[in-house]
């Protein structure tokens, strides 16, 4: 083989190498905080009432008065809170320096006497903490860990690493949280049981035959019919795809693979899916579950005549027609009623019933 030959051929190879590596977990640990892929999922105790809860602002800033609102709503449903050292932190759009979050995080997961560990609010910035997270520490403490939107890099990074289940669902809750969310949060969280069947939200149902010109936003669409199982994971659409490429991107290969976004314009939620399945075809899925991608029917309309792509065309291209289940506007995303997802469980999609079965409990029963 001549020398040009040679070197194009291995550096083909370490091309394909690199992106394999895209998606799996290291063989060894690269730190005394990272884990092996060898580690087993593992679950978290059940949260009971009158249990301690951390509130932590790894994402955005907040204020005392938001702060102090979500203390007070969590309290009234009969828990205690602990609030982080630094949740009132600033540093641009951040609740602080990186270090500053990664070190509440720690903080709580090492606290004994704290049950779970409630996000204050998404926003952006949980991803720079990524590389800093001691993921061992974490496996030997684990505990509930919940919130959605930016909270997602934590959730995939923390399943990767770890391999504990954390949960994509509501933010602190204030007094806005519906009764819904609130059912199937507890339902998740608080009662264990070895299947439990999520039904969609009436007041969803609703909205989508009321509401105009956001119904389709709401309106719950078969892509692809069928029944499939496998373990949840996903999260925020935009979140995930800027994962592509980093230790943290997950691996949705025989996988449920459940996305929801806001304010993204069509043309833009089909530029970040057209990444999702050039790095990994959907195909590979057992399944997909789409939320409410709310708020993105009008985000970017142009203000001139200038023909553009709808958001049932971006969603249609890239699931109409796929080889495994598929289904647009299920209860979760950046919507007043949503349900709390686990990842890292296994669940059964089914489109037909439109019902997304948990097929083991999410938490440990306390003895």
């Amino acid at each position: 083989m001549k020398r040009r030959d040679l070197l194009l051929a291995a550096s083909a190879a370490a091309s394909v190498l690199v992106a394999a590596r895209a998606f799996a977990a290291p063989n060894q640990a690269q730190s005394t905080g990272r884990l092996t892929r060898a580690a087993s999922i593992i679950k978290p105790r059940q949260l009971n009432g009158g249990d301690l809860i951390g509130l932590i602002a790894p994402s955005g800033g907040s204020n005392s008065a938001y702060v102090e609102a979500r203390v007070k709503h969590l309290e009234g449903l009969g828990f205690r809170v602990k609030t982080s050292k630094n949740i009132l932190a600033v540093r641009g759009n951040t609740a602080g320096t990186p270090q500053q979050r990664v070190a509440d995080l720690h903080d709580m997961f090492l606290d004994r006497e704290v049950s779970a560990i409630w996000a204050l609010r998404g926003g952006s910035g949980a991803s720079q903490v990524l590389p800093m997270i001691d993921y061992r520490l974490i496996r030997n403490n684990p505990k509930i860990f919940i919130g959605f939107s930016d909270i997602t890099a934590l959730h995939l990074a923390i399943l990767k690493h770890s391999g504990l289940v954390t949960f994509h669902g509501p933010t602190a809750p204030g007094a806005a949280i519906s009764d819904y969310s609130m059912t199937q949060l507890q339902a998740v969280l608080m009662h264990p049981r070895q299947q439990t069947t999520i039904y969609m939200s009436q007041a969803n149902r609703v909205e989508a035959e009321n509401a105009a010109p956001a119904a389709a936003e709401y309106k719950l669409r078969t892509l692809t019919p069928g029944v499939a199982e496998g373990r949840l994971i996903g999260g925020n659409l935009a979140v995930l795809s800027a994962l592509i490429g980093t230790p943290y991107a997950p691996d949705w290969r025989g996988a449920l693979l459940f996305l929801e976004e806001i304010r993204e314009a069509p043309y833009r939620i089909d530029r970040m899916l057209t990444q999702l399945k050039q790095a990994m075809p959907f195909n590979d899925a057992a399944g997909v579950m789409l939320g409410v991608f709310r708020r993105s029917m009008d985000a970017g309309t142009p203000t001139d005549s200038e023909p553009r792509l709808s958001l049932e065309q971006a969603i249609d291209d890239h699931f109409a027609g796929l080889r495994v289940p598929a289904v647009y506007g299920f209860s979760f995303g950046h919507i007043t009623n949503n349900f709390t997802i686990p990842l890292g469980v296994r669940a059964r999609l089914d489109t037909g019933a439109q019902t997304l079965t948990l097929l083991e409990a999410a938490v440990t029963a306390q003895r």
